[in-house]
């Protein structure tokens, strides 16, 4: 019988879960042996797993697991350097040569697990099956809305924190946006889920929007527009190739632009289309000034739908559970296609 288990988050702010109670009936009605842990984080309360007839394991008693146990998270494995056993479903952002990413795969490799990373879950024609994009897009654009905010008070953005609903994240910036200027916004990648969630929630606003997508990028650049907004959000993701959007030039550049929301946030490949950072931000600091006259704040935080746990955990689940009633054949489909990367990116260490 195939058994998942969810693990209990382990990162800061991390509230979001990949498997909601009626997903969990749903596989055990299945077949499947469902596992949950106890977290004292998670936005779902543990009552409708129970409900769905769930064993339920003590939080972060995953390393303790059977060794055949499918374990099942989203973000980050603290980093203790642990020989990896378990088949693992996660991000992994390990594939693009990041330096955590490469010690994840020696971990893996030391322990003989398996990583099926959450990114690389593909169908047949290589489209992913499941993202939080959405949420990442309307959550970022958020972040980044109050970094300008703060901006007209001659601030710095302070900390975030997680909201109960997107009306109460509306709310709030509605109450930030109190003097007669408003910042224009340009969203490149504005076609995709990612974009779509930060023009929606810029448009939620009354902001104005340009939206370009590959159409627009297709010269490869310079691109002097991105300077004359107020606001940049980056809504792609990062692959060789990618145009540069933001010079490191632009720093003293003469331009509009005070704020730019990383919102695929991938500072450190050298085919980062955002050149003015190398490193992510977080819910304590989500902004990383790189000028200070004009100013230059650089959203980069990577958990951005935390920000909305609720919403998100139950889209993205949503999303991935047809693909979680397929666990019975790893070797086949979305599963076979994710090891194989593994497979590849293992074997090149």
């Amino acid at each position: 019988m195939t058994h998942l288990w969810i693990r209990a988050e382990q990162r800061p702010n991390e509230e979001r879960v990949g498997l909601t109670p009626a997903g969990a009936a749903a596989l055990r009605a299945a077949g499947l042996r469902v596992t949950v842990e106890r977290s004292s984080v998670r936005a779902i309360a543990l009552e409708g797993y129970v409900a769905a007839g769930c064993e339920i394991a003590a939080e972060n008693s995953w390393p303790q697991a059977p060794s055949d146990a499918i374990i099942f998270g989203l973000k980050e494995l603290p980093e203790d350097g642990t020989p990896l056993v378990h088949r693992h479903i996660m991000f992994g952002h390990a594939y693009k040569g990041q330096p955590a990413g490469q010690r994840l795969l020696r971990r893996f490799k030391a322990g003989g697990g398996t990583l099926f990373d959450l990114e690389y879950l593909v169908d047949a024609a290589g489209r992913r099956i499941a993202a939080f994009g959405y949420w990442a897009g309307y959550a970022g654009a958020a972040v980044s809305l109050k970094c300008w905010i703060a901006q007209q008070a001659g601030g710095l953005i302070g900390p975030v924190a997680k909201y109960d609903g997107k009306e109460a994240l509306l709310d709030d910036l509605r109450a930030g946006l109190t003097g007669p200027s408003r910042p224009r916004v340009l969203v490149i990648g504005a076609l995709g889920r990612v974009g779509t969630g930060a023009a929606d929630l810029c448009q939620a606003l009354g902001l104005e929007v340009t939206k370009w997508d590959m159409a627009e990028t297709a010269s490869g650049g310079p691109f002097p527009e991105v300077l004359a907004h107020e606001i940049f959000l980056n809504c792609i993701l990062a692959r060789p190739g990618c145009p540069v959007f933001v010079p490191a030039s632009a720093v003293t550049a003469p331009r509009a632009l005070t704020v730019i929301g990383d919102i695929a946030c991938d500072p450190t490949p050298d085919f980062s289309p955002v050149k003015v950072y190398d490193q992510a931000t977080d819910w304590a600091h989500p902004a990383l000034r790189v000028a200070q006259d004009p100013p230059l704040d650089v959203m980069a935080i990577d958990n951005l739908p935390s920000l909305l746990p609720v919403e998100s955990s139950e889209d993205y689940a949503a999303q991935l559970l047809p693909s979680l009633m397929t666990l019975d054949d790893l070797e086949a489909g979305v599963w076979g296609r994710a090891k194989a990367d593994f497979d590849r990116h293992s074997a090149a260490l």
